[in-house]
């Protein structure tokens, strides 16, 4: 059964390449998202607690919005980049090892097929076909479960993490920018919870795990900051200290 093959008929398994990639912008975008809504919506509905001008609401929001995205940026790329080189120096230290031992790098694939269940003759031969194929392939696959092709890129985390930080950051700007003064701190708790409940689902789709119990964690917890910020910016707004 060819690739095509395989995944048209189990179009919800990954047979194809770039997985670990596709799946890393997902989980940066949605972390990044979640991150915009109630790191941004913290800081805008506390402001809002000490003060009804927009203007101070406006900058610290636009502050928080930036800072946020570059800081989320720059932690993606770190932690990104130092897996992708984890993955590029054992693909290299693997070429090598080919290179300089490859009666023994044989081997060693025919055992780790043998530990799988294979027979003896069974493990032998899949090794030498899948070696005479793409030898370094075949090792990383069996020995590290990696993929050549599918090393993930630091640049395209930290662009899908910043870029998500601020679309997620812009909602709680509109909400507490747009309507009256009296309504901007209600509209802004709905539409940010709201907005945390869509993201705790996706996550939950991404990683296949309870959508109700990845929905509540957000929206509990965005609840919390948000409660927590107002009543510090009320109780600062009150006792005249800003």
């Amino acid at each position: 059964m060819t690739n095509d093959e395989a995944t048209a008929a189990h179009p919800d398994e990954p047979h194809r390449g770039g997985v670990a990639q596709r799946l890393n912008w997902l989980r940066a975008g949605v972390l990044g998202a979640n991150d915009g809504i109630v790191s941004v919506a913290a800081i805008v509905v506390g402001v809002a607690g000490a003060t009804t001008a927009t203007g101070p609401i406006l900058t610290a929001g636009v502050a928080g919005l930036v800072g946020g995205a570059i800081s989320m940026a720059l932690g993606e790329y770190v932690s990104v980049s130092s897996q992708s080189d984890s993955e590029r120096a054992l693909i290299a230290k693997e070429k090598q090892e080919l290179l300089d031992m490859p009666e023994q790098e044989l081997d060693e694939l025919t055992e780790l097929y043998r530990a799988q269940g294979l027979s003896d003759q069974t493990a032998r031969q899949v090794a030498i076909e899948l070696t005479e194929k793409d030898a370094l392939r075949a090792h990383l696959a069996a020995e590290l479960n990696i993929d050549q092709d599918d090393v993930v890129s630091p640049w395209h985390a930290a662009a899908a993490s910043a870029a998500a930080f601020t679309i997620g950051a812009i909602l709680p700007m509109l909400a507490i920018l747009l309507p009256p003064p009296e309504l901007r701190v209600p509209v802004t708790f709905v539409a940010v919870l709201l907005a945390l409940a869509i993201t705790g689902a996706v996550s939950a789709q991404i990683g296949g795990s309870s959508r109700r119990r990845a929905t509540l964690r957000v929206v509990i917890g965005g609840a919390l900051a948000l409660a927590a910020t107002y009543g510090i910016g009320a109780l600062l707004g009150a006792s005249g200290v800003v």
